[in-house]
């Protein structure tokens, strides 16, 4: 088949520890990531020519070969010159669900469908693993994205451990339009203020990755434990995030005062989610937070938990 279109779920963090400094200039991480049923869908077509075409119905997301998708066709071609030179270039064409720059790996999502799409289209037949080590040249969030479902990520989030799937959550997730974080902004800073609290020796480190898999947020997912889960939601940058942009805070506060499992920023962020047990509480979470905060700048969505990262829509 010269084409595929593919749906890219977005994901949303339960749990972010920074354990310390790595060699390769990354902080090493110990993360539960789940993947969402917020998803964009990307197309991907064999145009014939040599070259790399991409298109995005969002004006904020580039076209050119800084688009991590853009790039993720320029990886597995050179990995793959006579494959490419066979097949020749392709054209992607972006649809945007997942809101830009939000904390829910969006461009990370989009390259994961283009590594898998282009493994079809060219009938390579890489292994997920193979597709992840390829996704990890590109982000630190790609492997994860290709595989999806909930996971374990340690390293800088490229080394990833399957957890139990987590059933019957549903996620209200909210941004605000105009307000972005940078990600190297929020780790930089959370270095200058709490670097002390570092591990350093690689011995530590490798003792702490071991501790890890038997955290309470690991036993409460292992037993399905919605509640649990709710309250064992941890997310150091928000040590950074939520003192620079009070707005945040307040968000997070109006989540935590109505009927949800537990309520927190994704990755680097600005998006604040909140976990429910139902669509219906889901529905009367986001009303009663929109009525609370009155901002037009502030978006919504609803989710669910998704067991699956990239699939094939035909």
């Amino acid at each position: 088949m010269r084409s595929y279109s593919l749906i890219a779920p977005g994901k949303i963090n339960l749990y972010l520890e920074i354990i310390g400094d790595r060699p390769d200039g990354y902080h090493e991480l110990a993360m539960v990531l789940q993947s969402i049923s917020l998803a964009d869908k990307i197309d991907i077509r064999s145009i014939g020519i040599e070259t790399i075409v991409v298109r995005c119905d969002h004006p904020l997301v580039s076209t050119d070969a800084g688009n991590i998708a853009y790039r993720a066709v320029s990886l597995i071609s050179k990995q793959f010159p006579e494959v490419f030179a066979r097949y020749g270039g392709v054209e992607i064409t972006i649809h945007k669900n997942i809101p830009v720059a939000a904390g829910l790996a969006g461009g990370s999502t989009n390259a994961a469908a283009v590594l898998v799409g282009l493994d079809l289209m060219w009938e390579l037949g890489l292994t997920q693993r193979e597709l992840q080590e390829l996704g990890a040249q590109l982000g630190s969030d790609v492997p994860f994205c290709i595989g999806g479902g909930t996971a374990l990520a340690t390293g800088r989030g490229e080394m990833l451990s399957q957890l139990p799937n987590l059933d019957h959550i549903y996620v209200v997730l909210a941004k605000y339009k105009n307000l972005s974080i940078s990600t190297p902004w929020a780790y930089k800073t959370y270095r200058q203020h709490f670097g002390h609290t570092y591990i350093t020796d690689t011995e530590s480190q490798e003792n702490s990755r071991h501790r890890i898999h038997s955290r309470p947020m690991l036993s409460a997912i292992a037993q399905n434990g919605h509640k649990e889960v709710g309250k064992l939601l941890h997310n150091d940058l928000e040590k950074v995030a939520l003192p620079e942009y009070p707005q945040l805070l307040k968000l997070k506060e109006a989540f935590a005062s109505q009927n949800v499992l537990g309520t927190m920023m994704s990755g680097s962020g600005p998006t604040m989610f909140a976990l429910t047990e139902s669509q219906s509480q889901a529905e009367e979470v986001k009303a009663g937070v929109k009525e609370k905060m009155a901002d037009p700048d502030l978006e919504f969505w609803i989710a669910q938990f998704n067991s699956s990262g990239i699939s094939i829509t035909h």
